[in-house]
């Protein structure tokens, strides 16, 4: 079976979520800082009237933290009842996939941590370059590391956020005029 991924870079290497997942990519929004949230929601911001939490998934997964640039975007997606803006570096593109390209991550990279959000290890860019022994060697262009968003918060995360959530829409997304980045 193929899927399609949207693909995104962070800290230089490549994540992919599936495609249904994602509502929509949109530019940088100016993000209002809001206190007591966990330290990976970089704040709110207003997405056509409707106030959305964003997650810095640098921060989330512990990765050095960078300035935002022109090519920094907010990727919005549902993590269980909750809708975010993920803050990722740059969206590169949508790819296909084949399920024969997409293995477990290797032991070694697992961590209690982030075992449940790394859902495997996509192979891209296959080209069938020579034949060995009968058998057809394969190369790949790069890997891209495919993110189970369902896992990605928390249990307890995802009922702060819901809580957080439930006080945003209570609030009027007029008090986020006006701030900048």
């Amino acid at each position: 079976m193929e899927r399609q991924l949207v693909v995104f870079k962070l800290a230089g290497e490549y994540f992919g979520v599936d495609i249904f997942a994602v509502e929509r990519i949109i530019d940088m929004q100016p993000i209002a800082i809001v206190p007591h949230v966990p330290a990976f929601i970089k704040g709110v911001a207003d997405l056509y009237g409707e106030v959305l939490p964003v997650m810095d998934l640098r921060k989330r997964f512990d990765l050095p933290s960078s300035d935002l640039t022109r090519e920094s975007r907010l990727v919005v997606v549902e993590v269980g009842e909750v809708k975010v803006g993920m803050l990722v570096d740059a969206v590169s593109e949508v790819v296909r996939v084949g399920d024969e390209d997409i293995e477990s991550p290797p032991g070694l990279v697992l961590t209690p941590v982030n075992e449940t959000y790394i859902a495997g290890i996509a192979k891209v860019g296959r080209e069938d370059v020579s034949r060995k022994k009968g058998k057809t060697v394969r190369e790949f262009g790069r890997l891209i590391i495919l993110l189970n968003l369902a896992e990605v918060l928390s249990t307890k995360e995802k009922l702060i956020l819901q809580d957080f959530e439930r006080t945003l829409e209570e609030t009027s997304a007029e008090n986020l005029e006006g701030v900048k980045l």
